[in-house]
């Protein structure tokens, strides 16, 4: 299935988009807040949401997160429920000016663990319960480890997972990126934390994980990045709420950075040719409390 089909479905949906309200006009009012966290000991998934381990020749880390960003989020009833038909609490802004439809990273909200990444009242979400919570990612920035010359060196690494993103400039640190262009999910950029050397690059297409326990009753297009994850309670919504309820989407990152390990030694080294294949996040897990 095509990239494509994703937002045909959205567009074609009939569905109202939330958006945050001036804190100031709706500090008494309860909401319905998101935030993320990130876990290098939660289960590492494939993607039909099944354990799995690192594939052979191939090495992996757990990488430490500074930052996220997600392009689209929904509450789904139940496992049936097709993406797209559920409520719909985010879709990020997207833009044409690379040519395709693609995420407008200059408008992208990128949030740290713990941060709120959006807040709804919860008088705008319909009512009912909720099983599963679909999160599609977009973007990652995190801490890596590089081999060279056969010492470690610590660098960052900004992550575009999603399934098109249009990117003027990005920056990690001081190294300054001129994209100027759509790039598909799987697009990179690394520089070292204390030396000055920056490079980019692309994984292979359609090889990022997106962790789906439902895939078989509610698939996802390919490219789309929608990561599932079930309550293990249904969210229940009535709109008579009179606190907030917090959701926090717990995400794996178990070995979420992977490349292939031409040396067999479990150290990612470009310099030896090792390059990178996965970087999607290992599974969701998402909970709620006041």
């Amino acid at each position: 299935m095509k990239k494509i089909l994703f937002f045909v479905v959205l567009l074609g949906a009939s569905f109202s988009l939330f958006s945050c309200e001036d804190l100031d006009d709706t500090a008494a009012e309860p909401m319905l807040v998101i935030k993320f966290k990130f876990d290098p000991t939660q289960a590492r998934l494939n993607n039909f949401g099944l354990p799995t381990a690192v594939p052979a020749g191939h090495g992996a880390q757990s990488p430490i997160f500074n930052t996220i960003s997600s392009h689209y989020i929904e509450l789904a009833p139940n496992a049936t429920t097709q993406l797209g038909t559920g409520t719909i609490l985010y879709h990020a802004p997207e833009t044409t000016l690379g040519g395709s439809n693609a995420i407008d990273f200059s408008k992208s909200k990128i949030v740290a663990e713990g941060e709120t990444f959006i807040q709804i009242p919860l008088r705008a979400i319909a009512a009912g319960n909720y099983q599963w919570l679909r999160v599609s990612l977009s973007y990652q920035n995190y801490q890596i480890s590089v081999r060279s010359s056969g010492h470690d060196y610590q660098g960052t690494l900004a992550s575009f997972v999603g399934f098109n993103t249009y990117i003027g400039t990005h920056t990690i640190g001081n190294a300054i990126f001129n994209v100027d262009a759509n790039r598909a999910q799987g697009y990179w950029a690394f520089a070292l934390n204390d030396l000055p050397y920056n490079t980019s690059g692309q994984a292979p297409a359609n090889a990022t994980t997106v962790p789906n326990p439902i895939a078989s009753t509610s698939p996802i297009p390919a490219g789309s990045c929608v990561v599932t994850g079930q309550f293990a309670t249904p969210l229940t919504i009535t709109g008579l709420e009179n606190k907030n309820i917090e959701v926090t989407v717990s995400l794996s990152t178990n070995n979420s950075f992977e490349w292939i390990d031409l040396n067999n030694d479990g150290k990612y080294e470009p310099a030896a040719g090792e390059t990178v294949v996965d970087m999607g996040l290992r599974g969701l897990v998402p909970s709620y409390g006041n």
